[in-house]
């Protein structure tokens, strides 16, 4: 798509929105440093009503829709995964300590015999 296609889908009016958008959350920030001497559950119910009107706001325009569209087909797709078992993901995490505590080893002895020679070639 060029991008003469991009920008005339959106428009003034999504433009207006985002910014709605981002000043009902920044008011929501505000407010909750504003009112810090107000109860915390008043405070958490405002900034979680702004959070909400916002993120219908967003879901207004292009761009929200779009993405609420890929959250769609993202848990469609999560939905078809098949998902190892307990025993499965039991053995694979016993695999990967032995993988570590032998690698872990082998570098242990490189590292020592290193050392050695080094301090072999210093001492000469």
């Amino acid at each position: 798509m060029n991008a003469s296609t991009e920008t005339s889908q959106g428009g003034s009016l999504d433009t207006v929105k985002w910014i709605v958008v981002f000043l009902l959350l920044g008011g929501a920030v505000f407010g909750n440093y504003y009112f810090g001497e107000e109860s915390v559950l008043f405070r958490a119910l405002g900034v979680v009503a702004a959070v909400a009107i916002a993120a219908i706001i967003a879901l207004q325009t292009e761009k929200g829709k779009a993405f609420f569209s890929f959250a769609k087909e993202s848990r469609t797709e999560v939905r078809k995964v098949v998902w190892p078992t307990k025993q499965e993901s039991m053995q694979t995490t016993g695999i990967v300590i032995v993988a570590t505590l032998i690698m872990s080893l082998i570098l242990w002895g490189l590292d020592s015999l290193l050392y050695e020679i080094v301090s072999f070639i210093t001492s000469l």
